[in-house]
C-alpha cells in the first residue's frame, strides 16, 4: 500500500507540474492547410512502382473442414 500511495504522489506531482507549464486552454490559433492540388507525376517519376512480392499469395480458407 505504501509503493502504491508513493507511485501514486510521484505520478500526480509529475503530471500536476506538466500541466503548470503547458499554455492557457482556449482558441487555438487558425492552422494553415495546404491546397489540395493533384501532383502529377513525372517521366522520371512514374505513378506506381512496381513491387515484388514473395510468397504464395494470401487463399481464404472458406471450406475449413477442406484442406
Amino acid at each position: 500500500m505504501i509503493l502504491l500511495a508513493t507511485v501514486t504522489l510521484c505520478c500526480s506531482a509529475v503530471a500536476g507540474t506538466l500541466a503548470l507549464f503547458e499554455p492557457a486552454p482556449g482558441r487555438a490559433p487558425d492552422k494553415l492547410v495546404a491546397d489540395r492540388a493533384v501532383i502529377e507525376p513525372t517521366p522520371r517519376t512514374p505513378a506506381q512502382i512496381p513491387v515484388r512480392v514473395v510468397g504464395a499469395p494470401f487463399e481464404p480458407n472458406v471450406k475449413p473442414r477442406e484442406r
